[in-house]
């Protein structure tokens, strides 16, 4: 029996009386009102996203509150999948480009959000919807702190958005307000591609083709990156390749100066963006690993802001009140201050506050 491959839509008055429905008919209508549950809180979840910013927390898109959204983007840059970690460090380092894409990224959550909740052009926001959550699995799938909870919203924003692709608008909305002031449009491959309250204009088989491609899609990409991310499908159950949950300090370019200072470069990438990181010991060691110089948790709090020279404008590395401080996704080369027995030093050890160390060589050549 085909379902999908009729053309006419069923006015009103058989919209409000079932028994002069066909069987196809009384079938979209069912998936039409089953649908809108699904429709309304997709569209509302985007729709919260863009309020938030533009309404009620406008922090967010002020650059000089600890709110606003770049603190947020750096968070995500360690952990960010396909390449967006790179265009992430690209936007911070350029404001007007990281502005514009914050106000429109924004602006087009709010406005989807709203299209889909009033059901306009529903298979255009459905689709656009899919592209969000793909870019926002990319970036923001690796956190959480027990169940990646980014990832699940992302994994179940992107299967509503292609259940809506598929399945349109349903009943209530202004799709099928508009077909009902203008029938033709029932009519018109462009209107039922982009509007969403009649089926496809697709034959059965070209439908479940379709439909069937979409699922590959959803499922390579959300079991895919939940394995990459967790392991526990075709592996063992894994931390990931970067945790969201233990703090890690990438520690580079590592030099002894000429007059016996110490430089480096150190990277928050992995850790909670929940909370910082306190180092709260530095040490340099001979060649047999052994201190021959200390920092204590005092030292470092009390080292100049001259200290430290940050990647970013956003998440910093400073001192702070029990040593050295640092929000995720911080990037800075870090000196610290001659000491008498620098000479002797061959590697750089720093402790964070949950005693895990992280170390790299010194070269001293200058």
């Amino acid at each position: 029996m085909s379902t999908l491959s009729f053309t006419s839509a069923p006015n009103v008055r058989q919209v409000n009386n079932a028994v002069g429905l066909t069987e196809a008919q009384r079938m979209w209508r069912t998936a039409a009102l089953a649908l809108l549950s699904v429709r309304v809180i997709q569209g509302f979840i985007y729709w919260g996203g863009g309020s938030r910013r533009f309404i009620y927390a406008r922090s967010k898109l002020d650059p000089s509150a600890h709110t606003w959204m770049a603190n947020k983007f750096q968070t995500a840059m360690p952990g960010a999948l396909f390449g967006t970690d790179h265009l992430i460090s690209f936007m911070l380092h350029h404001f007007w480009l990281l502005y514009a894409g914050v106000i429109l990224f924004s602006a087009a959550e709010l406005i989807v959000g709203a299209m889909l909740m009033a059901g306009a052009l529903t298979r255009v926001a459905a689709l656009v919807s899919m592209g969000f959550s793909v870019l926002l699995m990319a970036m923001f799938g690796w956190q959480g702190a027990t169940c990646i909870d980014e990832w699940t919203m992302a994994a179940c924003n992107l299967a509503m958005g292609a259940t809506l692709l598929l399945g349109g608008s349903g009943a209530c909305s202004i799709d099928n307000v508009l077909i009902r002031r203008n029938p033709a449009l029932a009519e018109k491959y462009w209107f039922r591609w982009m509007a969403g309250s009649l089926p496809l204009p697709l034959k059965d088989i070209a439908f479940r083709h379709l439909a069937l491609a979409v699922l590959g899609f959803v499922l390579v990409f959300d079991i895919g990156t939940y394995s990459y991310y967790r392991g526990s499908v075709v592996t063992p159950f894994h931390g990931g390749p970067v945790s969201p949950t233990k703090h890690h300090l990438t520690l580079s370019d590592a030099r002894l100066l000429p007059d016996g200072s110490v430089r480096f470069h150190a990277y928050l990438d992995a850790g909670t963006p929940e909370a910082p990181v306190h180092v709260v010991a530095a040490d340099l060691l001979d060649a047999n690993s052994q201190p021959v110089a200390h920092y204590d948790a005092a030292a470092l709090s009390a080292l100049p802001k001259t200290a430290f020279v940050n990647d970013y404008a956003y998440n910093k590395f400073a001192p702070g009140p029990f040593g050295i401080r640092a929000p995720m996704g911080a990037a800075a080369t870090v000196t610290l201050p001659a000491s008498g027995a620098a000479p002797q030093a061959r590697f750089i050890r720093l402790t964070d506050v949950d005693g895990r160390t992280f170390s790299a060589t010194l070269d001293s050549k200058p």
